[in-house]
């Protein structure tokens, strides 16, 4: 036997060696993903919708169709990259994402920032995430439109479904109080 044929021999033992049966489908299957919680919903709000929603809102006063000034060099990633997805692309993808965030804010096992469960079983609440839905699909038909006046009337539309959850479950005197209905406190009273 040859010096090559050799090498062939032990790397064929090798490869058999530690292929799995062609019938265990199972064993070679990847894990299945499962979707966690990372961050609060203080956070996860602050990161996603919020930064997204200002976008569409900024699309109100600046005209996302007209031409940028090109970015400072060394003026850092926001900077540079700002017109690659910029425009009117900039203000869709900020739509989508809105409407995403509404999944991220059903998520269960997301805790408050004071440390609630996310309220994810409360009829009010799921209002709240679907007109967030409805709002962010409406921004995006109007930037599609690529129409300034039409931006103008969605961005009131996101704006009220923002409110939708920040007056019953944000917008309290004392943080302890937050991410319980309002309707629900009182009851409780």
């Amino acid at each position: 036997m040859t010096r090559f044929g050799g090498v062939m021999a032990v790397a064929m033992v090798t490869i058999a060696c530690n292929n799995k049966p062609a019938g265990d489908v199972a064993a070679q299957a990847p894990p299945a993903f499962t979707p966690q919680v990372h961050a609060n919903l203080a956070q996860m709000m602050r990161g996603i919708p919020f930064t997204f929603s200002n976008s569409v809102f900024d699309a109100q006063r600046e005209d996302p169709g007209a031409p940028k000034k090109a970015a400072e060099v060394g003026a850092g990633a926001t900077s540079t990259f700002r017109n690659v997805y910029g425009g009117w692309q900039e203000v869709e993808n900020s739509a989508l994402a809105l409407s995403e965030s509404a999944t991220l804010m059903m998520m269960p096992g997301r805790l408050c920032e004071n440390g609630k469960p996310v309220p994810v079983d409360d009829e009010e609440y799921r209002k709240g995430a679907e007109s967030l839905i409805a709002a962010g699909r409406a921004a995006y038909k109007a930037a599609q439109a690529r129409n300034q006046d039409a931006i103008l009337e969605v961005s009131d539309t996101v704006a009220i479904a923002c409110a939708n959850c920040h007056e019953p479950y944000r917008d309290f005197d004392k943080p302890a109080d937050r991410c319980t209905s309002k309707t629900r406190a009182a009851a409780a009273e």
